[in-house]
């Protein structure tokens, strides 16, 4: 350890010691303050106190097998500290340490120990500069096994919220080899609790998905379903987050479909209107006929209003959470069933469209990350040569999709995709550009050329495909399109491959089961 220079006197006011009283009692100065931080100097321990930009914030106290160290030896390491207003010097690394000190010089003169100074390094360059100052204990205690989840997160995100320049907060996302993503992401993060904080430690989840996990955590199974797509993803050769990007955007459907569910809910119970259940208890028959199936007594279609006084007026949701409306005994309120009305389904029509409705929600939920993975295509510095092809072969030899959307000279998908403003967001469908992105053709030139076609080609086959429907009957084009984008890495949702598995060769023993079928 090195040691520091010789004393200077000085005759400066002594400084305030920090205690537990307020009144104010002369402190030694510190042995030597050299203009650099490299200095090593020995300070009184009742001089330091807790830095408030120390990292640390749970197992704060020092344990007892450091007490006794200290106690026995003293503080080995220097702490490093920096001058407060009051005289003290805050302490962001080393703190236990000299907590542990402070313990041992209180007892010292009754169990006949010397009390030592701590060696400390003052940071007087630090003064003022709290975002620093976090950012080194942080880094410090980061590399402890010690620190607690929660402590890093709650740092980082600190820094995330200093005032710092841009510049700054490259230097602390590059010094913690974190992304400047990431930085922004602590702050969801920080919503987690200490048991998920630990588990997503352990399971190597990076801070923008600790932030994505904080975003679902209240759907079902969160946890589980995150845990288990990063582990298939770090399973597959070349990683990525295919099989995450896909999981988080089913609970994120989920999330929403439960928050929409529980707004309709409170909806209907503060118009006092009952909800009907789905399903009967065995030998218990559903005797609720929905409001466009009857009819008035004299033949008039019963509407929502016509009905609303009728003791049977009750509803069911449908699979975007709006009302559907019924009466729960026709028969009992005197009401008619229109002619033509079909008989209930059967269990196997109502298997068939919990079905449909099923595979239409993750073909909607699929859509966000598919154009998520589009974007990414289109601001790469190269376009893949496959993807490429696929459009120059769309555009030379158009299929009815793509000729269709250009007809209609829509922009704004083809923006979003470029990332880039909307050349036509505050204009009317009658006063349109002409040439609406002359300019960036001119501008990105050659280098982006083929990136701003396929653009354009991802947005007709994404205009096509919007329907949540549209898995059920997908042309070889679309099907084309997809598998154009798995190749490039994409992970298909298990609707999206279900949708394109009739355009693909099919093994022999798929063949067999074929002919078996037929």
């Amino acid at each position: 350890m090195s040691t520091a220079s010789p004393a200077k006197k000085t005759t400066t006011a002594p400084a305030k010691a920090a205690s537990a009283k307020t009144t104010k009692t002369a402190q030694p100065e510190p042995s030597a303050i050299e203009e650099t931080h490299d200095q090593i100097v020995r300070l009184d321990p009742a001089l330091i106190v807790r830095d408030d930009y120390n990292a640390r914030t749970t197992d704060t106290e020092p344990d007892d097998d450091l007490k006794a160290s200290v106690a026995e030896l003293g503080v080995q390491d220097p702490i490093h500290v920096r001058p407060q207003e009051d005289g003290t010097y805050g302490a962001f690394k080393g703190w236990r340490r000299a907590q542990a000190q402070q313990a041992a010089n209180a007892t010292a003169e009754a169990e006949g120990r010397p009390a030592r100074k701590i060696p400390t390094i003052i940071r007087a360059d630090l003064v003022g500069n709290d975002a620093m100052t976090h950012l080194l204990s942080l880094i410090e205690n980061d590399h402890r096994e010690q620190m607690h989840d929660r402590d890093r997160v709650k740092a980082i995100e600190t820094l995330a919220l200093i005032d710092v320049s841009e510049e700054q907060r490259e230097k602390m996302a590059r010094a913690l080899k974190i992304k400047r993503a990431e930085l922004r992401a602590a702050r969801e993060a920080a919503r987690l609790d200490d048991a998920q904080l630990r588990r997503a430690s352990v399971q190597g989840f990076d801070l923008m998905q600790m932030a994505e996990m904080a975003e679902v955590s209240d759907a079902p199974r969160a946890v589980q379903v995150l845990e288990e797509a990063h582990a298939k993803d770090a399973a597959e050769e070349g990683g990525g987050r295919g099989h995450w990007d896909q999981a988080l955007a089913q609970l994120r459907q989920t999330k929403a479909d439960a928050e929409a569910r529980q707004t309709a809910l409170d909806a209907l119970a503060k118009a006092d209107v009952p909800l009907l259940p789905d399903y009967f208890p065995w030998g218990t028959k559903d005797t609720s006929r929905p409001l466009t199936d009857l009819r008035t007594p004299l033949g008039a279609p019963l509407t929502p209003d016509k009905h609303a006084h009728c003791s049977g007026h009750a509803a069911r949701l449908d699979e975007e959470f709006q009302p559907v409306w019924y009466c729960s005994d026709p028969a009992k309120y005197g009401h008619k069933l229109r002619p033509g009305a079909k008989q209930s389904m059967s269990e196997e029509e109502k298997e068939a469209r919990a079905r449909t409705i099923a595979g239409n929600k993750a073909w909607k939920t699929a859509r966000t990350v598919r154009e998520d993975f589009v974007r990414r295509l289109c601001k790469g510095k190269s376009l893949p040569e496959p993807v490429r092809q696929f459009a120059l072969r769309t555009v030379m030899s158009p299929p009815y999709l793509y000729a269709k959307w250009c007809e209609k000279g829509e922009t704004e998908a083809v923006a979003q995709f470029l990332g880039v403003p909307d050349p036509n967001a505050d204009t009317s469908r009658y006063s349109r550009e002409g040439d609406p992105f002359d300019d960036l053709v001119s501008r990105q030139g050659k280098t982006k050329g083929w990136h701003q076609v396929f653009a354009q080609v991802a947005a007709a086959f994404e205009y096509s495909m919007r329907e949540p429907k549209a898995w059920q009957a997908l042309s070889r084009h679309q099907a084309a399109y997809l598998l154009c984008l798995k190749a490039e890495g994409y992970r298909l949702s298990d609707v999206e491959e279900l949708a394109v598995a009739k355009y693909l060769p099919q093994t022999d023993d798929e063949d067999q089961a074929a002919d078996q079928a037929a």
